[in-house]
């Protein structure tokens, strides 16, 4: 009872509110208001009074808040009088002057909506934040520029005119500064002081109150001097947005909170996920109190409760207009530069005893307001402080001294970053001048870091982070302290050009806190490996290493502004050392020391055992020192200040320390050590060797080791590599290469130990090999880039995608590739489907290592095959030689050494020798090919070496010296080139040959080198000769292989061409009879001559071609049984797998408001084809009982899946969908096969039009009269049967004949079967086999049909018969034939009905009502439906009339009928150009003309006056000229009449050939001539049908002919366009809200809100979406949309059915970018949407559904109706 008195009480009060109002507003003037407060002494307390008075009169006077009446009196009575007071003068007068004296900004400032398109200059932008709105940059320099395009989250704004932003261009047209104007005067110089005065004072005194009320926090009272004269008792009950609870909760709690509806709990729901708050309850405070409590009862339970207040509806009064003023603050300001610096001022100014100025107190509270209000009052700060650059800094500053506690604030705030105050960094940080700025004064990196730091406390024992027991509520915290590493990424990402003193001194003061912070990840996540058995909980290793992808640009950032200043660059060396040394002093694990000796040399070390003690792959310390060592190589540092570099310091062995355990950990895990670690191990590797991660990780680690290698003895650093390895053992013993005798050992260490040793060399390779860093080679950046790209292209080719997620991204997301991509591939565009391809040059496969550091091994083994597939291709041998490297640099000079010294030769002869005894098991092919390498890579060395040196003897590298040295005395081992030549014709290194021969041969030509520079060059050595020998031998024994080859080859084509003539002769009478019957048919083809020929190949009328006996039987196999079987009328039914589906593909009219299913009569359809029934097959054949057992099982199975579990399939059994059984397209009924049906052709006269119209329509009176008793006699009213006029029998005639059923009755089932799915489908309704309209239904399927492939084969230009799959051949075919039979199954009288109605459109029949006109009648389904049903009333006559001739009189009478709709409705203005067709065809214009003019004289006025025969013939042909192919279509298929070749081939001649195949004349004008004294009347009747004028009377709404085929919308050429259309769009339910997912319906242009509550509708008794309420309006179910936000094109079918396609739209590298993630300009790619085109015009769009859905089961579990 309560709630409806207090509505009742709000309702008068509504009531009554006008008239007191009314004469309070009548009499107030603003004006005078104005002048009041300007003779005021205490300004602010007058407009406190007066906003006291009105403000509570204004708003929140009931439950529902009013804006527009709302809007319009807050702009009289409280805005006008500030307006009034602030010029003086009339407002609208007094701002128009202030903006003509106003400089009109540079900078545009626009701010982006969400969904809005931006841009970004990739060549010119400083950055990634750097964009323009759609207008700036359509005016800009850089649409011609390699652009991204992206879409806005809403938030920023528009950069055009900030001339730090840009590079260069930095104004648009508009925005193009003039010349003349000196900007840097005062913008207050134009303004009186009066003026000023008066701004200032209401300014603030209206930022004040608005300030105030924003961060008011009683719910009951109002702020000094705002206290209303009368205070009312209403409350509102506010519920406020979280991120925490999720629509459903809100929406359920709020139906039990206020009892409200489902609608309006949406509705609700929506508003406070808007605008962040919403009042849910109106009344007094009780009323208000218990809606709270049962809201904060029911969502407390999981989580905390929803924020709810009761608060009086003054102080919501208030809060509403504060946020007004803003607004309004807003909006006034846009007049003049001068207004806007004053409320910067204002905002920014310090109370009297430097309390905080307004903006800092609306910043301090930003995480206690609503959304509404923030989104607000950041928008004035955008328009206000960012576009005054005075101010603009001010700003800064404070947002810097408040940074600390505005984040900490953030952190515990429930909204997301885009409404926080703290996303305002990015405008702030990005400006290079006000960054450096804010580093210097306000020390902003060490705030930044140390704030980070400080937010995530959970640390270890050693002070390391520890992210282990990661509850919900960390991870919320974690999440959201990830954005002040975007603050720091913003901060540093550009670089100073010119330091000073206090940029030095704070940086190092920021790197400071920065090497703190690594100092806490330095080793964080320690593993063990884990022995016995499999770890029991995956450890948490995924927030660690979210932080390492986080601060990866950061870190790299770190070192650029290192290096770009020598002081810095040596401060933080020596800083990071420090820090590094401290590190290792904690590390310290009681590790022993050990002294290893090997080869002579000997080297002390630690003890240490990854496989055994803990290792970490977190190291950023080691690996910040790590570039940084490079960065001191690259700028020549090092060389130039060597004595300012702690360098004599460095211990190498602990550089490399921890370095090298994490890449022995990697190897460790490849061999399978570590399995019982589980995955989060296997995950932390891949990511380590990730590209996202692996510069500031793995390349890193690289670096350290050849930092650290350069500066050992080679010798000593491979043996700690050993050591470290665990292998130490096996190659330290003196006999190693005895290959110690481990036979008995364990297969899975030997095996564990080849994969190590395998990792080993390949290291040794990289720290030789990878000198491509600017650095470490001497080399550029893009030659590192130039490699990455070649070896990836080396994989095979790749689209321009693939390629940039393979390489690594800097801070601006850009990978540099386009600088020189086209210098080492070229590019291939893509066809219909597929994308462009990257190909690698040939000359850059020069550069391929097959060792190349970041191939994984999959890539390795692609890359490795593909280059030896290329190398075979171009005739050369197989070898992979390691390519040319460059030189490196003087700080990594010694690295080469590792190539030639004692310990790594006796590694290489050692596994040479193992290789040389295949039989034991320590040794692999990889090994060896690995050992090829390397010493490859030092005979390269050598021999560049040489070609650069003056003087040979000085080159020291001398390593083809050493491998021809044989071993010390006791062992005297063979010399590595020695077993080199051993291992050449090993039998079992077939592979490995081509690689061996090409060492052996830089051996020799090294030597000769060396030798041809030594004074008396000896003669050619022997093993020189011996070269040659070999290679020659090689020679020979390929060509004798390839010999054999072909000889192989050729013996088995001759066989094969044995066995075929063999088949042949066996089976010659088969072959014999092909043969005759082509020549028999290309004969007849000749010889007749035309007359005869029209005979031969007619297929209508009683001169038709007829089918032998043997040309009429037809075998098929069914698929499920795999039985042949005969089509016969008595057999077993065959049936095809068919679909049926509504279809709108040819409707000219989408607006017809849908039937009633019910009542709807479907017999005639009208030519707009508004909606059809397409029936479409896949072809396939069973016998009706096997699809009958198979579609049972469908349905049994389907039973058990949902009980088991409840998710769809693609198919929905319950509407009788299955899959094909064998090719699983989805159908939803089967056709019935049927045999060409028998008919006699019976030699007696046949009677002519005349004699047959009337014997049937005598037979029709007949049938009228026997069809009325029967109603009469059902109805017993036999009381009268005298009166009933009783028609004379037209001869044979019989009523009583029932006629016999030819068909079995498994046949009949399926005719059943198949047309009450026809009528279920077509007409939305449940089945009834009873129904007169199932034939009705059938027939216009099989007419919309044949229409629609007709029109498919115009489209794309196919010839009438021969072009169409035999798929839909045999589909037209089984629909004709089952046309022709469906009546067998129906009731006789019903389909004798149909056909006295269909009649009675041609002849009138004063016994019919209601029959329409000939315009509203589409007269190709007329004739079928005529043709089709006619054999209903030819079954009762017996008077031997061939069913043949009727069908051609039928014809004759239709096409006629169809002349002369397309005179009544087509014939346009003519052209002023008279084309005379030079008398060919004058007889037809002629009569054409006549009878044009017979129709004006029975219409009159209605036809417009047209003397040229010629333009009407023209339109007649063009016009009819579909429905003779439909017919011809129709004919075909129903008779089987073979189609005259000229047909079947496009070209001219096909009107002559189409009218000679109906056994029509070409002039059709004859037909109504021959026989005008029958025709003439009948014209006459249907010129005075009533409605044929009123249809003429409004041309618009007259279909002409021939009918257009529809296409698919026209869609812009450039994206962007739709995406400007897209953000411009706004809900049409939730009143002007953008909407979320705009979607466009690419059959009618309609743009529709998807996937949002608030545009959903009701459809059949449950809520859809309105992209699937729009697909039963615009397509009967099946729909095609854009999604334009995410550029990805949807398909609809029905509501459960749906999936997503590549949309049309592609990039210049030919890919499509579905989700717009890449952001590349894109296309239209007319090919691609013609696709689209088609298929929905074959209208396959729900078959391709169905296959999507069977590929990608995801895909089943979309909820498509939403959308």
């Amino acid at each position: 009872m309560r709630t409806s008195e207090v509505n009742m009480a709000a309702a008068e009060t509504d009531r009554e509110l006008p008239s007191a109002l009314c004469s309070e507003f009548l009499n107030f003037s603003a004006k005078d208001t104005a002048a009041k407060w300007l003779q005021a002494t205490d300004l602010p307390n007058e407009v406190y009074q007066h906003l006291a008075r009105y403000v509570p009169k204004i708003y929140c006077l009931g439950p529902n808040l009013n804006p527009q009446s709302e809007d319009l009196l807050a702009q009289l009575l409280l805005q006008a009088p500030l307006e009034w007071y602030l010029c003086g003068e009339e407002p609208s007068v007094g701002l128009a002057k202030l903006e003509q004296s106003n400089q009109p900004s540079q900078l545009c400032g626009h701010v982006f909506k969400v969904g809005e398109p931006t841009y970004s200059c990739r060549e010119c932008a400083a950055d990634p934040t750097c964009v323009l709105c759609m207008q700036c940059f359509l005016g800009s320099v850089h649409k011609e520029h390699r652009y991204r395009m992206t879409t806005s989250g809403g938030g920023g704004f528009c950069d055009c005119g900030d001339t730090e932003a840009w590079k260069k261009g930095p104004y648009c047209q508009k925005h193009e500064p003039n010349i003349s104007d000196s900007s840097q005067e005062d913008p207050l110089a134009n303004l009186s002081a009066d003026m000023i005065a008066r701004t200032y004072n209401i300014f603030s005194i209206m930022l004040r109150y608005a300030v105030d009320m924003l961060t008011w926090d009683k719910e009951e009272e109002l702020p000094q001097g705002l206290e209303p004269p009368e205070r009312g008792d209403t409350y509102y009950c506010m519920l406020f947005n979280d991120e925490v609870h999720t629509y459903e909760q809100v929406i359920y709690t709020l139906q039990k909170a206020v009892n409200c509806t489902q609608k309006e709990a949406v509705s609700f729901a929506t508003t406070v996920d808007r605008d962040g708050r919403k009042s849910v309850r109106y009344g007094d405070f009780q009323f208000c109190e218990q809606a709270k409590s049962v809201i904060v009862r029911n969502t407390s339970r999981q989580s905390k409760p929803l924020r709810v207040q009761v608060m009086h509806s003054s102080v919501v009064a208030h809060q509403c207009f504060a946020l007004k003023a803003l607004t309004w603050f807003s909006h006034v300001i846009r007049y003049s530069d001068a207004l806007r610096r004053i409320l910067c001022q204002v905002g920014l100014q310090k109370g009297p005893e430097g309390e905080n100025s307004l903006v800092d107190t609306l910043m301090l509270c930003d995480s206690k307001m609503w959304k509404g209000a923030r989104n607000v009052y950041h928008q004035l700060v955008m328009s206000s402080l960012l576009m005054d650059l005075k101010y603009k800094k001010l700003f800064a500053i404070q947002f810097a001294k408040n940074y600390q506690r505005l984040q900490t604030d953030f952190m515990e705030d429930d909204h997301e970053r885009l409404v926080s105050v703290t996303s305002l960094s990015v405008q702030l940080f990005t400006v290079p001048t006000m960054a450096r700025m804010l580093i210097t004064e306000e020390n902003l990196l060490t705030t930044i870091i140390r704030t980070f730091v400080d937010h995530l406390r959970h640390r270890d024992l050693q002070g390391r982070f520890q992210f282990e027991r990661y509850t919900a509520q960390q991870a919320f915290k974690f999440r959201r302290v990830q954005s002040l590493l975007g603050d720091l990424k913003y901060v540093l990402i550009s670089r100073p050009t010119e330091w000073t003193d206090k940029l030095r001194e704070k940086f190092l003061e920021g790197l400071d806190a920065f090497l703190e912070l690594m100092k806490c990840m330095q080793g964080m996540d320690p593993v063990v490996r884990q022995v016995g058995q499999h770890i029991e909980m995956e450890p948490e290793w995924e927030a660690a290493f979210t932080l390492q992808m986080k601060l990866t640009h950061i870190i790299s950032m770190m070192q650029e502004w290192c290096g770009s200043d020598e002081r810095v660059l040596i401060e933080a060396y020596k800083k990071c050392l420090t820090a590094l040394t401290h590190c290792h002093s904690g590390f310290a694990d009681g590790e022993q020391p050990i002294t290893l000796s090997m080869c002579g040399h000997s080297v002390d070390t630690i003890r240490y055992c990854i496989s055994q003690e803990k290792v970490s792959i977190h190291l950023p310390v080691s690996r910040l020192l790590a570039g940084l060592h490079v960065l001191l190589s690259k700028s020549e540092v090092a060389y130039r200040f060597p004595e300012q570099l702690p360098l004599s310091e460095l211990s190498p062995p602990m550089l490399i320390e921890h370095p090298l355990r994490c890449l022995v950990l990697c190897a460790q895990v490849h061999a399978g050590m570590w399995r019982r670690n589980g995955f989060s191990l296997v995950n932390q590797i891949y990511y380590y060797h990730n590209v996202k991660c692996r510069v500031e990780m793995f390349d890193k680690d690289l670096m350290m080791l050849q930092v650290g290698a350069s500066m050992m003895d080679p010798n000593h650093f491979l043996m700690i590599l050993l050591s470290r390895f665990e292998l130490f053992h096996i190659f330290s013993s003196a006999d190693c290469r005895k290959r110690y005798n481990r036979e008995s050992a364990n297969k899975d260490v030997v095996q564990q130990n080849s994969t190590l040793i395998e990792e080993m060399l390949h290291l040794i390779m990289m720290v030789v090999g990878e000198r491509f860093v600017a650095g470490v080679g001497q080399v550029d950046s893009w030659d590192e880039l130039k490699r990455e790209i070649i070896h990836q292209l080396c994989i095979r080719p790749m689209a321009h995608s693939e390629l940039v997620k393979a390489l690594p991204e800097n801070e601006n997301k850009e990978t540099g590739m386009e600088k020189v991509i086209d210098s080492v591939a070229s590019f291939k565009k893509p066809g219909v489907t597929g994308r462009g391809l990257y190909e690698l040059r040939p000359e850059s496969a020069k550069q391929f290592n097959l060792y190349f550091h970041h191939y994984s091994r999959a890539d390795q083994s692609k890359a490795e095959e593909a280059q030896r597939k290329l190398k075979r291709q171009n005739g050369e041998d197989s070898a992979l030689p390691p390519p040319v490297l460059p030189p490196l640099c003087p700080l990594f000079a010694s690295l080469v050494n590792i190539l030639q010294c004692d310990v790594l030769l006796g590694m290489l002869g050692a596994v040479l020798q193992w290789a040389t005894e295949p039989s034991g098991g320590h040794w692999s092919e990889s090994m060896l090919q690995r050992v090829l390498h390397l010493i490859g890579m030092a005979l390269l060395e050598e021999q560049q070496q040489l070609e650069g040196a003056v003087d040979h003897s000085e080159v020291t590298f001398n390593f083809t010296l050493k491998i021809s040295r044989p071993g010390e005395a006791p062992s005297n081992t063979p010399s590595i080139l020695a077993v080199l030549e051993t291992l050449q014709n090993a039998p079992h290194l077939e592979v490995h040959k081509d690689m061996i021969r090409w060492t052996l041969q830089t051996v020799a030509s090294i030597k000769t080198t060396r030798e041809r520079t030594a004074a008396a060059p000896p003669p050619e050595r022997a093993g020189g000769c011996q070269e040659e020998t070999v290679r020659d031998k090689d020679k020979a024994e390929r060509k004798r292989k390839a010999e054999m080859a072909r000889l192989r080859r050729e013996k088995i084509m001759a066989q094969m061409s044995e066995m075929q003539r063999h088949f042949i002769n066996e089976n010659k009478e088969l072959f014999q009879q092909s043969l005759e019957e082509l020549d028999a048919s290309t004969s007849t083809a000749l010889e007749h001559s035309p007359s005869s020929w029209d005979s031969v190949l007619v297929c209508v009328g009683p001169r038709r071609w007829r089918a032998g006996g043997g040309e009429r039987r037809q075998v098929v196999t069914c698929i499920l049984c795999q039985e042949e079987q005969e089509i016969r009328a008595d057999g077993r039914a065959m049936v095809l797998a068919a679909f049926i589906q509504r279809s709108t593909v040819m409707s000219k009219n989408r607006k017809r408001p849908p039937h009633d299913p019910e009542s709807y009569d479907p017999l005639f359809m009208h030519p707009d084809l508004s909606f059809g029934t397409h029936t479409g097959s896949c072809g396939h054949i069973m016998h009706s009982h096997c699809w009958q057992r198979y579609f049972e099982a469908v349905q049994a199975k389907e039973q058990r899946r949902q009980q088991r579990l409840r998710v769809h399939t693609s198919y929905d059994v319950e509407n009788g969908e299955f899959l094909c059984p064998l090719c699983e397209c989805l159908s939803n009924t089967v056709i019935p096969l049927l045999p060409l049906t028998k008919t006699s052709c019976s030699n007696s006269e046949q009677p002519g039009v005349m004699q047959w119209l009337s014997t049937t329509s005598q037979q029709i009176r007949v049938l009228h009269s026997a069809h009325r008793r029967a109603k009469a006699t059902s109805a017993a009213e036999t009381g009268d049967g005298e009166s009933m006029e009783t028609h004379p029998l037209p001869e044979g005639f019989r009523l009583d004949h029932t006629p016999v059923n030819p068909y079995s009755s498994s046949i009949k089932e399926m005719l059943t079967t198949f047309g009450t799915a026809t009528y279920k489908v077509g007409l939305k309704v449940h089945p009834n086999e009873q129904d007169p309209r199932v034939p009705i239904m059938c027939w216009a399927s099989c007419a919309y049909t044949i229409q629609s492939v007709e029109r498919l084969l115009v489209d794309e230009d196919k010839p009438l018969f021969g072009s169409l799959p035999c798929r839909q051949d045999d589909c037209l075919s089984s629909l004709a034939r089952f046309g022709s039979a469906c009546w067998t199954v129906s009731s006789l009288a019903a389909v004798q009905s149909h056909f006295i109605r269909l009649m009675a459109v041609l002849l009138p029949d004063p016994q019919v009502e209601n029959s329409p006109c000939i315009l509203h009648v589409d007269m190709f389904h007329l004739l079928v439906s005529l043709v089709l049903s006619y054999p209903a009333v030819h079954c009762q006559d017996s008077s031997g009339l061939s069913i043949d001739v009727a069908q051609l009189h039928l014809l004759h009478l239709v096409t006629v009928a169809h002349l002369v709709q397309i005179l009544l409705t087509s014939v346009q203005v003519e052209l002023t150009m008279e084309q005379e067709s030079g008398g060919v065809e004058e007889e037809e214009e002629e009569s054409v003309c006549l009878l044009y003019n017979t129709l004006r004289s029975h219409l009159g006025s209605a036809l417009r006056e047209v003397s040229s025969g010629w333009h009407l013939w023209r339109t007649v042909r063009l016009g009819i000229l579909p429905f003779l192919r439909g017919a011809a279509l129709f004919f075909h298929h129903l008779h089987g009449v073979p189609t005259p070749p000229e047909l079947s081939a496009p070209g001219v001649g096909e009107w002559e050939m189409v009218c000679a195949y109906l056994s029509l004349p070409s002039n059709l004008l004859q037909l109504f001539y021959n026989h005008q004294e029958l025709l003439q009347p009948l014209l006459q009747g249907w010129c005075s049908h009533p409605s044929l004028r009123q249809c003429l009377r409004s041309p618009e709404t007259l279909i002409r002919f021939p009918r257009e085929s529809n296409k698919l919308i026209e869609l812009p050429e450039d994206y962007s366009a739709l995406i400007n259309q897209a953000s411009s769009f706004t809900c049409p339910k939730s009143g002007g809200d953008k909407s979320r997912a705009p979607t466009l319906c690419l059959v009618c242009g309609t743009m529709l809100c998807s996937q949002s509550y608030c545009c959903q509708t009701e459809l059949e008794g449950e809520d859809v979406g309105a992209c699937t309420a729009h697909t039963f309006a615009c397509g009967s179910g099946v729909g095609i949309f854009l999604r334009v936000r995410e550029s990805q094109v949807l398909f609809l079918a029905g509501k459960t059915k749906g999936c997503f396609y590549a949309p049309p739209y592609l990039d210049d590298y030919g890919e499509t970018d579905q989700g717009l993630r890449r952001g590349n300009p894109l296309h239209l790619c007319r090919e691609r949407y013609r696709k689209i085109q088609k298929l929905w015009r074959q209208h396959s769009i729900t078959e391709e559904i169905g296959h999507a859905q069977e590929a990608n089961q995801t895909l089943v579990g979309i909820d498509w109706q939403h959308l």
